[in-house]
């Protein structure tokens, strides 16, 4: 297919650093040259080539060689540059070393053996996860003064994001629903929470997640890209690919859309519905004192939930709607960076079961050293 194309067509080089002599040579002897390995060589070089058209029994092709795309980033000024470095570097610390020790705690003490801390472990490994996709590529450019990302660490970075978003939008639901049989069915909450059903939960809310993200990389690497490749964002936001893409947008639009309904959709219905059980079964609870009680099970859990879906809406609407740039990043900060670095100080300042576990694991590093 490509030997008919170069033979046949106009081919106009959009932009290429240092044109090598050789691909000249190689573009003057268009007509005798193997045009496979013509390709390859302008795939080598990194160039960025435009197929104007091919054969009349071809379809007709406006063609982009696309090896790097440009992440803007927060901020072109040099002088915001090390700050930036130092606020996202320390988020990032913060968030690995918070969430890793509620897994070090829910692991090590035998009093969080229960499901509900048992998700929420699987909660902070999806929120290490989803900080990892995208802070640590922004540090590494700011670092070296680059806004590159290449093409296939664009799709993977596509595909991790959504897994570990989906992830943590999926383990809420779950976490709703654990909330829900303890609250409103307490007798039977050892049976129906078992651990067999536990661990099923979490390898299905893997699974769906692994789904979502794969669907959401095709769409990506379908895409083709034309002469624009800088992205105006700090990570391979699927909303602005598709904005720089030649294909037609508003299809690929409709698919983000309906794939974003159904997979965020039912896990906001299922905490929705939780949440009217929870809150009809407290409301028939005689006392004050076992009202608070009864709320104080899921107040945590209704922080985060409200925290996550709160910054996820708005930057999800704000990137496909807005044209400010700054805005739409903003809001992403907040639901890739904040959230999750928040996630472990709003179990532990508002779980007693956190704060005493969180003590016993201090007392024992403190006789060991001792």
């Amino acid at each position: 297919m490509w030997s008919h194309c170069f033979a046949h067509a106009g081919i106009k080089f959009l932009s290429s650093i240092n044109f090598p002599a050789s691909l000249s040579q190689a573009i003057g002897t268009i007509g005798t040259y193997p045009y496979d390995q013509l390709f390859e060589m302008i795939r080598k070089e990194k160039c960025l080539v435009e197929l104007n058209w091919c054969p009349s029994y071809m379809e007709p092709q406006n063609l982009t060689v696309v090896l790097e795309f440009l992440l803007l980033g927060l901020s072109d000024d040099p002088e915001m540059q090390s700050m930036l470095f130092g606020i996202f570097l320390l988020i990032y610390l913060i968030t690995v070393l918070g969430n890793l020790l509620i897994i070090l705690m829910v692991s090590s003490d035998s009093h969080l053996h229960n499901p509900m801390y048992f998700f929420l472990s699987n909660l902070s490994w999806a929120d290490i996860g989803f900080s990892s996709t995208t802070i640590p590529k922004m540090l590494v450019n700011i670092q070296i003064h680059s806004k590159s990302i290449t093409y296939a660490g664009c799709l993977t970075q596509v595909s991790f994001f959504f897994f570990f978003g989906c992830l943590d939008n999926i383990l809420l639901a779950v976490m709703a629903y654990d909330r829900l049989v303890a609250i409103c069915h307490p007798l039977y909450y050892p049976v129906i929470m078992n651990p067999h059903l536990c661990a099923l939960l979490v390898m299905v809310s893997n699974s769906i997640s692994l789904l979502e993200s794969q669907s959401h990389y095709l769409i990506v690497s379908q895409l083709t890209f034309c002469t624009d490749v800088e992205i105006p964002h700090f990570f391979c936001d699927p909303p602005q690919l598709i904005k720089l893409a030649c294909d037609n947008i508003s299809t690929n639009n409709i698919l983000i859309y309906l794939i974003g309904a159904v997979f965020g959709g039912i896990p906001i219905s299922v905490i929705l519905y939780s949440y009217t059980c929870i809150i009809s079964t407290i409301l028939r609870v005689p006392s004050t004192s076992g009202k608070y009680k009864a709320f104080s099970t899921c107040c945590s859990h209704l922080s985060i939930v409200c925290l996550f879906y709160g910054t996820g809406l708005g930057a999800y609407f704000s990137s496909a709607i807005s044209h400010a740039h700054r805005e739409v990043m903003i809001a992403s900060v907040m639901y890739t960076m904040v959230t999750p670095m928040l996630n472990p100080f709003v179990y532990s300042l508002r779980n007693r079961d956190i704060k005493k576990a969180l003590g016993r694991l201090l007392s024992k590093k403190l006789n060991i050293s001792t």
